[in-house]
């Protein structure tokens, strides 16, 4: 009786804050249609990751090119895979940066999704015609795509929701997320086997029309947000210099802080990531097979997910603010990580990767998101963007590269070298939190000459 009174509790409470803020359920289908069909993609991106076969993975002129080296390609297959992804990113950040300075909003969010809409029907044919080397380039695409979509998508909550709705309403978003997150993995699972890899892609193209959809509709209240509050209009071209988010990071605290806590974050999923792949590697030869398994941990992952941000996330942000969000996270790896120290069995490296990455999805990443709610657009799209893309896929290639390194001692070695990456990440959130209390109140980072932090 009192689960079904707390389940009722809960949906009373859903209903109330959709009556208070009409665009939250725009924010619903946005993030869940954006999920789905990134959720539906990526067990084929961790099946491309973990497969043995080269010739589907690696373009033929690569594969000799390693030859001719006396390389085995195969043993490097993630480790060449992070370091193309980061200087696609280095290549990427300014183009990035100089659309969304000489762009006004309501042009370049729809070219973001449009651009991974096209290409997605070009990822149709390659999957379908069989392509050698298909899974190095959709393995970068999906990358690229999770980052950009997923950071533009927060930026523009931003520009939506003030802090305190951000609040009440992160946590409601994030769920929505999360049911999407669990049908593009049950999708998969349940269509690859009949339909093949290449129709996954169509799929994920339906999702990413309907986010599109939504955008253009959550834009007029952004618009009355930032009239309401005198704050610089999104309609309106950024401007400034198109590398703005790389220096604002290197200039201000809060922004470096928050870079050291991705980056260690990062460290503690990829050290996590590369030892679950040797598992795969040696346990699936079949494509699909090793999708299906992703897919399976992926619905693992969203159900955790999923009942945090339902029960705790919401209650611990309107309550007690970011903080126990921020830490609760680190506290959970640095014991994960230390019972792995002492037995890394490949259950437990499973269980340890569902806990780490619901504690990001569910906690951490919206505790996270909720700060830009309070700084100017600049910090927003410029600097979260260049903080989701640079600086993460930054901290994935030094910590691929150590797993390289650690991995020859044995999973042990790694998982007590990933205690300290995890104490790393806990200290950057603890510093993330003192430069947090020092942003001024959302009232006066309405007022774009009030504070640095909102001049855009």
């Amino acid at each position: 009786m009192s689960q079904m009174e707390g389940a009722r509790g809960r949906a009373g409470r859903l209903q109330a804050a959709l009556g208070e803020s009409p665009p939250l359920i725009w924010a619903f289908v946005y993030f869940f249609c954006l999920l789905s069909g990134y959720y539906v993609l990526r067990p084929v991106r961790e099946a491309m990751g973990a497969s043995a076969d080269v010739q589907q993975v690696f373009p033929p002129a690569m594969i000799a090119f390693f030859a001719r080296h006396g390389v085995a390609v195969g043993e490097l297959t993630l480790q060449i895979l992070f370091t193309c992804t980061f200087l696609i990113m280095l290549v990427l950040q300014p183009v990035y940066g100089a659309l969304v300075s000489r762009f006004p909003r309501r042009v370049f969010l729809p070219v973001v999704y449009g651009f991974f809409i096209a290409t997605l029907l070009v990822f149709y044919v390659v999957f379908d015609s069989g392509l050698p080397g298909r899974g190095m380039a959709f393995f970068l695409w999906i990358t690229v795509f999770n980052l950009f979509a997923v950071a533009v998508f927060w930026s523009f909550m931003a520009d939506v929701f003030s802090n305190a709705e951000a609040r009440k309403y992160y946590g409601y978003i994030g769920a929505a997320g999360t049911v999407g997150a669990f049908l593009g993995p049950f999708l998969t699972r349940t269509l690859v086997g009949s339909v093949g890899i290449a129709n996954l892609m169509l799929v994920s193209a339906v999702f990413l029309s309907v986010c599109v959809i939504c955008l253009l509709r959550l834009r007029l209240w952004a618009v009355r947000r930032e009239q309401e509050r005198k704050l610089v209009s999104g309609e309106l071209p950024m401007g400034g210099e198109v590398l703005a988010g790389l220096k604002l990071i290197v200039r201000e605290p809060l922004l470096r802080w928050l870079a050291v806590m991705v980056v260690f974050g990062v460290g503690v999923g990829t050290l996590l990531y590369n030892e679950q792949a040797a598992i795969v590697r040696r346990a699936f030869t079949d494509p699909a097979a090793a999708t299906a398994y992703y897919a399976t941990l992926d619905l693992a992952v969203n159900a955790l997910t999923l009942v945090v941000q339902l029960s705790l996330t919401r209650l611990l942000m309107s309550r007690f603010g970011i903080a126990p969000a921020l830490l609760i996270p680190g506290f959970a790896i640095i014991v994960g990580f230390s019972i792995l120290a002492a037995s890394p069995l490949p259950m437990l490296v499973a269980v340890v990767q569902v806990v780490t990455r619901a504690s990001e999805f569910s906690l951490a990443k919206p505790a996270r998101e909720t700060i830009y709610t309070r700084v100017g657009r600049e910090w927003r799209y410029k600097a979260g963007a260049a903080i989701d893309t640079v600086v993460y896929r930054g901290g994935d290639l030094s910590f691929v590269w150590l797993h390289k390194l650690l991995s020859a001692f044995g999973s042990q070695a790694v998982f007590a070298f990933g205690l300290l990456v995890a104490g790393g990440m806990t200290f950057g959130a603890w510093r993330l939190l003192r430069e947090e209390a020092r942003l001024p109140s959302e009232r006066a980072s309405a007022n774009p000459a009030g504070t640095h932090a909102a001049a855009s």
